[in-house]
């Protein structure tokens, strides 16, 4: 939501257009519609985008009354202007929705642009008052210092990635199937192939041995970002044991009334003010929160290489020969704090 929402900034400061607040549509996940402002500060927002580009609320009934003209760029690869591409549709249809390229290149934007998309990003979107009290709540009872563990093996995350777990429960694998739909998992030399890429989430038992090939105590206090109905937990608190989760911290009502976004929003707050931050994926969450923690120069952020992992075990590496070459993998990045793919946050001079 806060990525695509960055986006449509800078690109209706590209097109000199007037930027209507979204209704993000998140039923694909977590079955459920939201507004703007169930999350964000509305207001805040709008005073903030001030004097970069005009945002309303709503759209004037005169052209609201009607369907906007859908403009998808989400397929588009390489680089392409989006002002030839879709002012046109633009000009003729007055109101448009669009869903911007992933491909894109944002700090190839003019300056003016780029500095909009920024200040969007960084100081103007905030969580609602009372979102953000939820947030400090949790993240003051978390005990310090902390580790945010960004662990991603929930059922339908491991149905998306059509990968193979021989060795999981029959429970775990029973909510699997559960989601899975069309999406089959790859088998036999397929499989091989998909898990070598990197495509396959590490398991609670695999994110274990990362750590402590990293020589992360067991006694770390870690905190699980992550969605509901994470599986094979076991081995993983049997292990690293001052483990916390916010529906073990938050008053057990309030949490059984938040919605999946909301949630997400109280894990993003907790993981860009941690001390350190690891991700065992590279998604969306993980993207904006290390952009966030770099231009906070909260630089303890590491990404656990799930390509490395399955390379090695593959060449039947296992216990200490295992745990010293993934060592040898990570030293680098954990030894500067930053994670192979933390990007260079080219907003931290343009504001």
């Amino acid at each position: 939501m806060r990525r695509d929402l960055c986006d449509g900034v800078g690109i209706a400061r590209l097109l000199n257009a007037t930027l209507v607040l979204p209704k993000f549509e998140v039923a694909a996940y977590w079955n459920e519609s939201s507004g703007f402002a169930d999350v964000f500060d509305v207001d805040y927002f709008i005073q903030k985008m001030s004097g970069y580009i005009e945002v309303v609320k709503e759209m004037p009934k005169d052209i609201g009354s009607k369907e906007p003209f859908k403009v998808d760029c989400s397929k588009r690869k390489g680089q392409f202007d989006y002002i030839e591409s879709v002012l046109p549709s633009l000009l003729e249809h007055h109101y448009i929705s669009f869903t911007p390229a992933m491909s894109q290149r944002r700090d190839r934007y003019p300056e003016y642009a780029r500095a909009t998309l920024c200040q969007a990003c960084y100081s103007a979107i905030r969580l609602t008052s009372s979102l953000e009290k939820k947030a400090i709540e949790l993240l003051d009872a978390i005990p310090k210092p902390f580790l945010a563990l960004h662990l991603r093996f929930e059922p339908d995350m491991v149905a998306y990635s059509q990968c193979e777990y021989p060795n999981l429960s029959p429970s775990s694998i029973a909510a699997i199937e559960a989601v899975r739909v069309d999406r089959k998992p790859w088998t036999g030399e397929l499989a091989q192939i998909w898990r070598k890429r990197g495509k396959c989430p590490l398991t609670p038992n695999e994110t274990v041995l990362m750590l402590q090939s990293l020589n992360i105590p067991t006694s770390t206090n870690i905190y699980l970002a992550a969605g509901d109905g994470l599986m094979e937990m076991e081995g993983f608190t049997s292990v690293y044991t001052n483990v916390f989760t916010k529906s073990v911290l938050l008053n057990q009502e309030d949490f059984t009334r938040m919605h999946g976004n909301t949630k997400a929003a109280l894990d993003y707050y907790v993981s860009i003010n941690s001390d350190a931050y690891v991700a065992t994926y590279f998604g969306n969450m993980d993207k904006i929160v290390a952009a966030m923690r770099t231009y906070k120069r909260m630089h303890n952020t590491l990404f656990l290489s799930r390509k490395a992992f399955a390379e090695l075990t593959s060449k039947g590496l296992e216990g200490v020969a295992l745990t010293k070459a993934l060592w040898e993998v990570h030293k680098n990045d954990f030894a500067i704090g930053r994670g192979f793919a933390l990007p260079d946050c080219f907003c931290e001079f343009e504001l």
